[in-house]
Parts: C-alpha cells; sequence; structure tokens
C-alpha cells in the first residue's frame, strides 16, 4: 500500500462536510439581510432607535406619567417634577 491509498482514503467526508459549510453560510447570509430588522448593513447601529434594553425609549415627562399612574408619586410631586422637567 503507497500513499495513494490514504489519498482516496478521505474523500468520503467530502460530501458529508460541504453540504454542512454551505447550510452554515446560507443561515449567515440570512441573518444579515432578514435577521437584523431589514436590509441594512450590520454596522448600523440599533442606538438611534433603541435603548440599551432593547425597547423604544420614553421621554421624562412618559416616565413621570407611568409612576403617578402607577401609584408611585403624588399628584404634587408629578406636577412639581413635570414643571422642573419642561422648563
Amino acid at each position: 500500500m503507497g500513499p495513494e491509498h490514504f489519498w482516496w482514503g478521505g474523500w468520503w467526508i467530502f460530501p458529508i462536510i460541504m453540504p454542512l459549510v454551505m447550510v452554515v453560510v446560507v443561515v449567515t447570509m440570512l441573518y444579515f439581510v432578514f435577521g437584523r430588522g431589514g436590509f441594512r448593513p450590520p454596522w448600523w447601529g440599533d442606538s438611534d432607535r433603541y435603548s440599551a434594553h432593547g425597547r423604544h425609549s420614553e421621554s421624562a415627562v412618559e416616565i413621570l406619567k407611568t409612576r403617578y399612574a402607577k401609584g408611585e408619586i403624588t399628584k404634587e410631586e408629578f406636577e412639581r417634577m413635570k414643571k422642573d422637567v419642561l422648563s
């Protein structure tokens, strides 16, 4: 048995590895096209649209309204804080 015997012995793995590589390439391409929220390059960040927690950022007045609705602050505190924020 010469070295050519070992060369042909490895060809059985090629049909297994190549489809797996192609699946990884296609899935990666689909992620970059559709999985990021539309047709945009990966280097376009989400910082302008979303906060660090992945949801739309709220204004200070909206946060005050939410706290007042939950009962965390009184009406007087709400009015005072709202006046401070808007001035």
